[in-house]
């Protein structure tokens, strides 16, 4: 017998009785919902698994355009005397005339 024509056979015998083809349509029905809820590539799984990463990525976003929406400002609002007083003697060592500088070493 052919391929085709055993396909045939078994097919009328599946489908020869409203039972059989309810049930052939009940497992055609769970074998796609099994399918498409773990095997596919968009799988509900996945879309899951994507929704709670969107959750954290959108958090990081709103944190990190905070952060730089307040670098902005303080780049805007520019330097006052006493942060440019403060960084001249901490990072170049520079002092005011007369006053004696004393280095402390850190150690590790």
């Amino acid at each position: 017998m052919k391929p085709i024509a055993a396909l045939r056979t078994l097919s009328e015998h599946i489908l020869a009785t409203p039972q059989s083809r309810r049930k052939a349509l009940i497992t055609g029905l769970v074998v796609m919902a099994v399918w498409v809820t773990f095997f596919d590539s968009h799988s509900l799984v996945r879309r899951a698994r994507w929704h709670s990463e969107l959750g954290a990525i959108a958090a990081e976003n709103t944190r990190l355009q905070l952060e730089a929406d307040s670098l902005s400002a303080a780049i805007e609002a520019g330097l006052s005397d006493e942060v440019v007083e403060r960084l001249a003697r901490e990072t170049y060592g520079m002092r005011r005339p007369g006053e004696t500088v004393y280095r402390i070493k850190e150690v590790d």
